[in-house]
């Protein structure tokens, strides 16, 4: 018996039955025409359906604003003021220190790096902005270390003293404010969560062949409690749980290095003499973290070399060929461990004993020595204890 469909109403008539003891070969077809009439007429209402949700104003108005929102986060990525303003000027977020804080705090997909670089600036709604943001962590009956791990897993800590020594005063001072009475001044929570981020360096960086031990630690903090020492278990406590867990330092995609050159220490072209092929070519250099970068192009989004300038002394250099030269080597001669990229775009280790420089005049050579000297002996961390630790001595000196 030939199976009939009832739900036919869209064409306003049900199939037509053939007469008993008719062939029912070609009725059979006719009843499969009339249910495939039906299913695409059914597709073509559900795909109006969908077509006027698609044209909806309200729709539209919220794809537009999605795209702009993730635009001003990639904006915020290389550049953290152009994207925080493009999201101010697109009404998708408030010039207000609390609704800044909390976009750096929650939103998910921004370079801790350029929350580092944002936090740190000294101008007044970046100032407010550090103060709330801090203000959104939770540190109550937290230890030091364990309040360290989640300050610091919340953006990357940025190079320069200044912004690094705003950062940790307004952690210092959350922290006290979170646990009275741990310490007797947020000088004490500074000088220790200083100490604390060295310890972790020297016991996990593996070019620290000296290791500090448990006694070293308590000693370097003996008196920074408004001149008091802290309770030994305390310090032993805080060391344990260095030693067993490092901090998670959070890591940026290695491939968009943008924010490394963000605030450089330095940049300008210098020519350059070629390691195999004894040729000045001129590059356009920057100095930042401690690494000389160059490129062939300013606006080469990544450097064909770079030069880690640890244990590398610089100087004048007086060469025939070129005039205001300087020179980048090794004091003990070794081969500087340094890389570049080839033609093909691979890494490579790069095999110089020293890099020789020619800059533009004398003045400029002088400030690129400067620079790089600077760049290799500073320390931020203890030149900022030093001064906190001379404050709190003279304080309670009678």
């Amino acid at each position: 018996m030939a199976i009939r469909r009832k739900d036919s109403f869209l064409w306003g008539k049900a199939p037509p039955t053939a007469p008993p003891g008719e062939n029912r070969q070609p009725h059979s077809i006719e009843i499969h025409t009339f249910e495939l009439l039906d299913d695409i007429q059914k597709l073509r209402l559900e795909i109006d359906d969908i077509a006027r949700e698609i044209q909806s104003p309200e729709l539209i108005k919220n794809v537009v604003k999605n795209r702009r929102f993730l635009r001003g986060k990639k904006k915020f990525n290389m550049n953290p003021k152009k994207g925080l303003h493009y999201l101010v000027e697109s009404e998708l977020l408030e010039w207000r220190a609390e609704s800044l804080a909390e976009f750096l705090y929650k939103e998910d997909g921004l370079n801790k790096t350029a929350i580092g670089h944002f936090l740190g600036e000294r101008e007044e709604m970046h100032l407010q902005t550090l103060k709330a943001f801090v203000g959104l962590h939770e540190f109550s009956g937290l230890n030091l270390v364990q309040a360290l791990r989640q300050f610091l897993w919340s953006f990357r800590l940025p190079g320069e003293a200044q912004k690094i020594d705003r950062m940790m005063e307004a952690f210092a001072t959350r922290y006290c404010d979170c646990n009275p009475g741990v310490f007797q001044s947020t000088d004490t929570c500074y000088i220790l969560s200083f100490a604390i981020i060295m310890l972790n360096t020297s016991l996990h960086n593996p070019n620290v062949k000296d290791k500090p031990g448990l006694q070293r630690f308590v000693t370097m903090n003996r008196g920074i409690n408004n001149g008091k020492d802290l309770p030994a278990e305390l310090l032993t406590k805080l060391y344990t749980s260095i030693r067993s867990e490092p901090f998670k330092i959070p890591v940026d995609d290695g491939n968009d290095l943008t924010l490394t050159f963000f605030n450089p220490d330095r940049e300008g072209w210098l020519l350059k003499m070629g390691g195999r092929v004894k040729t000045w070519k001129r590059r356009w250099f920057i100095l930042t973290d401690s690494c000389l970068y160059y490129f062939e192009f300013t606006t080469d989004k990544d450097p064909i070399g770079i030069i880690p300038l640890e244990n590398l002394c610089v100087g004048t250099l007086c060469d025939s060929s070129k005039p205001y030269c300087l020179e980048l080597y090794n004091p003990k001669g070794q081969k500087i461990k340094a890389c570049k990229t080839e033609n093909k775009g691979r890494v490579v280790q790069g095999k110089h004993q020293s890099y020789k420089l020619s800059a533009a005049g004398s003045g400029e050579r002088d400030a690129w020595i400067n620079a790089i000297r600077a760049s290799v002996t500073k320390d931020p961390f203890y030149d900022l204890v030093s001064l906190r630790k001379r404050k709190v001595i003279s304080n309670t000196s009678p």
